[in-house]
């Protein structure tokens, strides 16, 4: 149980990536993303992962981002709440973070990466469904990293909802 008192233990993480695949349908695992997300199954994100998407969605395309506004980005989080459960940052949180690094150091935007595995490890979610296990995996022997493929072949497909497509902004006059 988390320290709310909710089992959470089948629910499954969902990085970052997978809510950027969901809103560019340009991406490889475009329609696999948007069907997990909306298959209203027990997924779960900590606050973490709406700040990072949110920078990428609002970052110029460019700049490796989306090209999104900010009102658009924001509808996209209010979307995905309404299937994925938020997380709280809960105090013990910083304490696993820190015996994270100590065992495993590492430096740079895999910081990131530690934290997500973190919040997993306090509220006993066993896996994180991400584009990138290599960065993930290694920080928690009792972690599972897969796909949003392999995610997907446990829960039933919906019809789409109203995750809002990446749109290049216009260019600013």
């Amino acid at each position: 149980m988390s320290s709310t008192g909710t089992a959470i233990a089948e629910s499954l993480l969902v990085d970052t990536n997978i809510l950027i695949e969901a809103t560019d349908t340009r991406r490889r695992f475009h329609r696999d993303a948007t069907a997990l997300i909306e298959s209203g199954g027990a997924l779960a994100f900590p606050a973490q992962v709406i700040r990072e998407y949110l920078v990428v969605a609002t970052r110029p395309v460019n700049a490796n981002g989306l090209g999104m506004l900010l009102s658009d980005a924001l509808e996209n989080v209010r979307e995905f709440r309404k299937t994925i459960r938020l997380l709280p940052e809960e105090r013990p949180v910083l304490p696993a973070f820190l015996r994270l690094l100590a065992a495993t150091p590492c430096s740079g935007a895999r910081i990131h990466d530690v934290h997500l595995v973190a919040t997993a490890v306090v509220h006993q979610v066993r896996t994180i469904v991400s584009l990138n296990p290599g960065d993930l995996l290694g920080f928690a022997a009792e972690l599972a990293v897969v796909g949003p493929t392999d995610a997907l072949r446990k829960r039933p497909r919906s019809k789409a909802g109203g995750i809002r497509r990446a749109r290049p902004r216009p260019p600013a006059e």
